[in-house]
């Protein structure tokens, strides 16, 4: 039984830092390609960061240069590290696993995905 929880959400004020994390299991966690998504009230999931199984990675030009995905494939678990944090990236975090290998370009569609967490959710205070 394949099971994604995610952990390392909370409140901060604008500027600061919060590092996510995915735990995997049930499934050969190295071999696909995983995503990171967020849902802020009335608005549609949208695609934060996505990452291959050979390290290729996706960006929301919302997050780039702030945000960085990566994978620890011995331990199965994803990261999303969050920095200089705005109230917009407010929402519900979630985190995804395809059971198929994407190109990396696909990465920030919900297409690809097979799996969901839970959510953790991150409050951003101005």
């Amino acid at each position: 039984q394949v099971q994604l929880v995610e952990s390392g959400g909370g409140s901060v004020q604008s500027g600061g830092s919060l590092r996510l994390s995915c735990v995997a299991s049930g499934y050969t966690y190295s071999r696909y390609s995983m995503g990171w998504f967020r849902q802020a009230p009335e608005k549609e999931r949208e695609g934060v960061a996505g990452i291959c199984s050979d390290g290729s990675t996706n960006y929301a030009d919302s997050v780039k240069g702030r945000f960085t995905i990566s994978r620890d494939n011995a331990k199965n678990i994803l990261y999303l590290q969050m920095n200089s944090l705005t109230p917009e990236d407010t929402a519900m975090y979630y985190c995804a696993s395809s059971r198929t290998e994407w190109n990396w370009r696909f990465l920030l569609g919900v297409g690809p995905y097979n799996y969901w967490g839970q959510g953790t959710q991150v409050t951003v205070s101005s």
